[in-house]
């Protein structure tokens, strides 16, 4: 008898998800279009006028370029490295890619209404002061191991 309740109640778990992603799904994959849209219109070479070499303004520009343009992991090491081969410092590039995958301006809409506002607000400005933050000591212990 229990078993059948534990189907009965794993069927309905099931069936609530799945109403749950559907009407999840254009949320989703227009904030995926966006987010390549935006990737697309700005060259890379955009990126090398505005950092000055200063470590606090260059980790605050790179945050707050990374939560802009949000991406994935794997992506992310790649667009480094090509951003370093540019002549962007480290601690901008640090702070770029750490934001870029943590925080995300262009999502907080689709995050606030799937997970609520003040969830989704609190959850990025978290991410935001974490990526500078994470971007500074990087720094700090590279240049205590050279």
């Amino acid at each position: 008898m229990k078993n059948i309740k534990d189907k009965n109640l794993m069927k309905k778990s099931i069936i609530k998800s799945a109403k749950s992603l559907w009407k999840s799904f254009p949320i989703i994959l227009s904030t995926i279009l966006l987010i390549s849209l935006i990737s697309t219109l700005i060259p890379k070479t955009f990126y090398t006028t505005i950092f000055t070499k200063n470590i606090f303004l260059d980790s605050f520009i790179g945050t707050l370029i990374g939560s802009i343009f949000a991406g994935n992991p794997i992506t992310s090491y790649i667009f480094a490295g090509e951003l370093l081969k540019q002549g962007i410092g480290l601690i901008a590039v640090t702070a770029f890619i750490v934001s870029w995958v943590t925080v995300g301006i262009v999502q907080l809409p689709a995050e606030a209404t799937i997970l609520g506002k003040k969830f989704a607000l609190l959850r990025n400005l978290t991410a935001f002061i974490f990526a500078i933050v994470v971007a500074i000591l990087t720094i700090l212990i590279l240049g205590v191991i050279k």
